[in-house]
């Protein structure tokens, strides 16, 4: 419900307790990101090639410096062997040469984050020169007296893209002064960066994103005109723009006599080029061709491209590019090498990965939600696996409210006299109805007199009325009975036909005499802002009440003294009182009492009927606090009041699943078993592969194999029988506005195209967790359903940034997400690399793995490889990796999705195949997926050469990667239903993998990558069958994968043309709602309201 909250805010805007003991910091204790506590291993690198390496020459032109995997290096011009000067774990980068010689400006974690930092030329006597903790500083430079530097300070606002403001700080120390300011303020989200002073100390260069709007956007165009070179005059602040046009203008360096201007620029083919601009004649100069593809088009927080150096006589230019360091002879334009050799030790943390519990025979069900005592707290009521519960507290014992199973039933209120249960319920052909059934069972009310889709019912104090929502359906539900939405009051009798109130709000609930209407809506500033506004019955008088910049809900108690809020995953309690103005109310308000009364996670907050107390509830545990043991000034308070609640009731309960009972025998194919795939290539010919229940019981040669007489036999001839496709970076939708559907197309889709497990690094919390019980229930037909909730978010969103300052900070977000069925969390652009470590140093402590977000900042992606990080989502955002990362990367066990369909830099993988396909005409896609959904992406769609695709590039790189040991897995991120898991395998053909070696990459790397190859990825007797059965040979022909005609899952088997079960026993499966006349009608609003949640969900990119 809080997800679904949040999800509304971003369609404003444009997101006994635990079971493992929790270790505690030390109090006195400071994280220090360079300790080699954690980092318990040593690597060796040795290499003459390097990556994304910036440089600067020494005042006398004998010395280039340069950084290379976190440290920084000295070596002759000449070349030879490089000498460090920097050496820890901490990640000391971009190097810039003071103008005397004497010192070395550079940007370092070491403190916790990115800092401007100084160090002597021989790299002793480091210290800080700034100390921001959350606008990281990059890309310093010197004033020509020595006096100041400039830098670039990155801004976070509701994405964890940084804007970037121009500043000024003196080399002693203090806070800077801003010279170019972000002229959005906290809604700008465009790039200002490489600021360098003029050789006179009369102006500041900087490149600057010159795009329309405020909002950055992923892979812009670069054949036009992206960055421009500012220079800002010092004493007047007059900015003129120096360079730009087609390809942009980026990195500016004004040679020695300040005549000139080097840049770097973009042309067609995903190539950069180093130019020299004239500043007096204003005549532009090609010197190089071939300079490493710049970051305009990915996020250039930390530069556009590596810093080069003019030397000191102004005649030639040192540069990296293609993993080495080079000389410009500015006249003639001849290019030398200077050779380097590096030798360096890293000490390293080892990854972290889990063994993951994959077979589901009895399973812990945690993802329990709206769950609440009954007046008498004898029981509680609450939902799981589709159907509402309710729990005798003292016996432990507990049955369904209902009997039926013709729908599911959602939102679970309990009547004031504790005698009833108000609810939703929600079928997919014939829609929901709101209802009141009588907590014994029995009777049933339906309120609602027209099927639709409803939400957030809620009892008026005296029980006599109720409110609900009523929301519209599309893209996971019927379209149909989707007119007039809004918040309805009917009577409880349900002798009243509903009537409309307002249009606007969510989270409705009346006040003390049911004559005004609470809802929740949202302040507009930033979109996240939200506002607790009333109106009367007639939805005239709107009144506001609160505001909250981080709240996440509000509940106002049915006496309308009190109101329960949530604000960074934590539950809140404040007296409720009107004023005439709008109050702001937060966690740190001092204007009057605020009270915690939760230690841990909680949402689905639910006033008990009296007013005296909460309740919450977090998974699988549920909290209550009386209002005297959080307010010490209300009668019966104690002398000391209680701190806030660590524990609450456990309502989590065993499930058995649904393994099926039978054997099948699939024969006569091509096996291709993934067995032992980092040794060998096992591909059997005329292969049996016998599955008894939900486990392979045999495989190999028809002959070899005894095949059961009372075998479902599937003849397979000419056919490759594969290991089901496990999608490691997958993302869609689970559930709208927490209704799961009881057949999800998006799901059925993945499955006909041979995708079994998924692992989803970004969703809804409790959406997902709730299907994912479904699916292991055997109630939900879906591939095995994995993830990590919501993303620990740096950016400013609540209910998505995790605020991580402390270990225990850290610790109580992990923990959060584990109760509720989380296998790992996503670590999502935390800045401070102490931010980072402390969620891996959590995650290691509760046997959780963590998938950080990739692809946006080279050294950050670096760091994760050094600290431990599970794998690397996303590809990483330079154009090419050399022999430093390849050796680094080979040695530590992170993992690899790139997500080829997703990747920056360039156009991506996802692009070209809409370019390259006619997805419109796919019929394997349209069998399961609505046209209204694909054909407005797919018919008109954009189209380049090659050479301007960077997914070829990305897969090259992996491959280099792999061929060393590191895994790739694919990862098709929800780009096009099952589909795109076939573009990801391609894309590793087109960038070199053999198509073998790509289909080790779509099953057993990932099953690997994420503790799961002990029960899938390979077909092997014991392991559970999930089989992906092809027509034909992918193995010669890679585009043969997507021809799937049976998947098996869990011992099932599916042909998928229809996807009805056909074994062990024949069960059809029932129509989509798009398959029914008028279901695949479209929906605009909900249309808009999916994208919008793909946004702030990061389905989309």
């Amino acid at each position: 419900m809080q997800r679904t909250l949040l999800i509304l805010i971003f369609l404003a805007s444009l997101p006994a307790f635990a079971e493992e003991p929790v270790s505690e910091p030390k109090e006195d204790a400071k994280w220090s990101v360079s300790s080699d506590q954690y980092h318990t291993q040593e690597i060796n690198i040795d290499t003459t090639q390097t990556t994304w390496s910036n440089v600067t020459v020494s005042k006398d032109g004998k010395n280039l410096v340069f950084d290379m995997l976190g440290d920084i290096y000295s070596v002759p011009v000449s070349g030879g062997e490089a000498m460090a000067l920097t050496n820890g774990i901490e990640w000391n980068y971009q190097p810039r040469f003071s103008p005397d010689g004497s010192q070395i400006a550079f940007v370092s974690d070491r403190a916790g984050g990115d800092n401007l930092w100084i160090m002597d030329a021989d790299g002793s006597n480091a210290h800080a020169v700034t100390d921001e903790a959350e606008h990281l500083v990059h890309n310093p430079a010197w004033s020509p007296d020595g006096n100041y530097l400039v830098g670039r300070k990155g801004y976070y606002s509701t994405r964890s893209i940084p804007a970037g403001e121009i500043w000024m700080f003196h080399s002693g120390g203090g806070n800077g002064v801003n010279l170019v300011e972000r002229p959005n303020a906290e809604s700008d989200q465009k790039n200002r960066s490489e600021p360098t002073f003029s050789p006179d100390g009369k102006y500041v260069y900087y490149s600057a994103d010159i795009t329309p709007g405020t909002v950055w956007q992923y892979n812009k165009n670069s054949v036009g005109s992206l960055f421009a070179i500012k220079r800002l005059e010092l004493a007047s602040g007059e900015t003129n723009t120096v360079v730009s046009g087609p390809g942009g203008a980026i990195r500016p360096t004004p040679s020695p006599d300040g005549k000139s201007l080097a840049y770097v620029k973009r042309r067609l083919g995903l190539v950069s080029q180093l130019m020299v601009k004239d500043l007096e004649s204003g005549l532009e100069k090609l010197i190089f061709d071939g300079f490493e593809r710049d970051l305009q088009e990915s996020s250039g927080s930390e530069g556009n491209a590596p810093a080069i150096s003019w030397f000191p006589d102004g005649k030639s230019i040192a540069f990296w590019t293609a993993g080495k360091f080079h000389r410009l002879n500015i006249a003639d334009g001849t290019v030398s090498e200077i050779p380097v050799h590096v030798k360096a030790t890293k000490k390293i943390r080892p990854a972290l990965r889990s063994k993951v519990k994959v077979a589901n025979d009895e399973f812990e069900i945690k993802g329990i939600r709206w769950a609440s005592y009954t007046p008498d707290q004898k029981q509680v009521v609450f939902q799981a696996l589709g159907y509402i519960w309710i729990k005798d507290i003292k016996s432990g014992q507990q049955h369904r409210l209902t009997k039926q199973s013709d729908h599911n039933e959602f939102y679970p209120v309990i009547a004031p006299d504790g005698r009833s249960v108000l609810y939703t319920t929600s079928n997919d052909q014939n829609m929901g109805s709101v209802r009141i059934t009588a907590i014994k069972g029995g009777k049933t009310t339906v309120l609602t007199n027209q099927p639709g889709h409803f939400i957030e019912p809620a009892f008026s104090a005296d029980g006599a009325r109720v409110l609900f929502r009523k929301i519209e359906g599309g893209y996971l539900l019927s379209p149909l009975w989707s007119v007039n939405p809004g918040i309805y009051q009917a009577t409880a009798n349900g002798k009243q036909s509903p009537e409309l109130i307002s249009k606007e709000g969510f989270n409705p609930h009346f006040n003390a005499d049911a004559s005004r209407v609470f809802f929740t809506t949202n302040t507009g500033k930033l979109g996240t802002e939200l506002l607790l506004r009333s109106v009367n019955l007639n939805g005239k008088d709107s009144r506001d009440h609160l505001q909250g910049a981080k709240a996440t809900q509000f509940r106002v108690s049915p006496n309308g003294q009190w109101v329960a809020f949530t604000e960074n995953f934590k539950t809140y309690l404040a007296p409720f009182f009107s004023n005439g103005k709008t109050i702001s109310l937060s966690a740190g308000t001092k204007d009057f009492s605020v009270r915690q009364v939760s230690a841990r996670s909680g949402e689905f907050l639910t006033w008990s009927a009296d007013s005296k107390s909460i309740d919450w509830s977090h998974g699988r545990n549920l909290y209550r606090r009386d209002l005297n043991q959080a307010f010490a000034f209300l009668q019966g308070a104690p002398e000391t009041m209680p701190e806030p609640l660590e524990t609450g009731l456990d309502l989590a309960f065993t499930h058995k699943g649904n393994p099926p009972r039978g054997t099948i025998a699939l024969i006569g194919g091509r096996v291709v078993t993934m067995r032992d795939a980092n040794q060998q290539q096992e591909v059997i010919e005329d292969g049996v592969v016998v599955i008894e229940n939900n486990r392979i019981k045999a495989v190999g040669k028809r002959g070899e194999i005894e095949i059961p007489v009372d075998a479902f036999q599937l003849d397979v001839a000419g056919k490759t029988v594969l290991p089901g496709l496990v999608d490691a970076h997958a993302h869609g939708g689970m559930g709208s506005n927490e209704i799961i559907p009881q057949q999800n197309w998006m799901q059925l889709s993945n499955l006909s195209f041979g995708v079994t497990t998924i692992h989803d690094p970004s969703n809804d919390t409790s959406e997902f967790f709730a299907a994912s019980e479904l699916q292991k229930s055997g109630q939900l037909l879906a591939p095995r359903v994995y993830g990590t909730g919501t993303i620990l978010y740096g950016a400013y969103v609540p209910g998505y940034s995790a605020e991580t300052n402390s270990l225990e900070d850290a610790q109580f977000h992990v923990q959060r997400l584990k109760d509720v069925g989380a296998i790992s969390v996503k670590s999502y652009n935390q800045p401070r690399r102490e931010q980072r470590q402390q969620i891996i140093q959590a995650s290691a402590e509760r046997d959780m793995m963590v998938v950080p977000e990739g692809g946006m900042r080279f050294q950050h992606n670096m760091t994760m490889l050094i600290d431990g990080h599970t794998t690397l989502e996303h590809s990483i955002p330079v154009q090419n990796v050399y022999d430093d990362v390849k050796q680094l990367w080979s040695q530590v066990e992170t993992a690899y999705t790139p997500t080829f369909v997703v990747s920056y830099g360039g156009m991506m993988g996802e692009e070209y195949w809409y370019d390259r396909t006619n997805v419109w005409e796919n019929e394997r896609l349209l069998r399961y997926t609505p046209k209204s959904n694909v054909y407005p992406r797919s018919i008109r769609r954009p189209t380049a050469p090659d050479s301007e695709y960077n997914h070829d590039d990305v897969a090259r790189n992996a491959k280099a990667l792999r061929d060393l040991g590191v895994r790739v897995n694919i990862g098709a991120h929800g780009q096009r239903e099952g589909l795109a898991a076939h573009w990801e395998i391609w894309s590793m053909v087109q960038g070199g993998f053999s198509p073998w070696e790509a289909l080790r990459g779509a099953t057993i790397d990932g099953a690997e990558s994420l503790g799961m190859d002990h029960e899938v990825g390979s077909l092997e007797v014991g392991k559970l069958a999930d089989v992906m059965i092809v027509e034909g040979n992918p193995l010669d022909d890679i585009y043969r994968s997507e021809y799937v005609s049976h998947t098996v899952i869990n011992g099932r088997l599916y042909e998928v043309d229809s996807m009805n079960q056909i074994a062990p026993d024949a069960v059809a499966r029932q129509p989509l709602f798009f398959e029914l006349e008028g279901g695949d009608a479209w929906s605009n609003s909900a249309q808009q309201s999916f994208e919008q949640k793909a946004k702030a969900l990061h389905w989309h990119h």
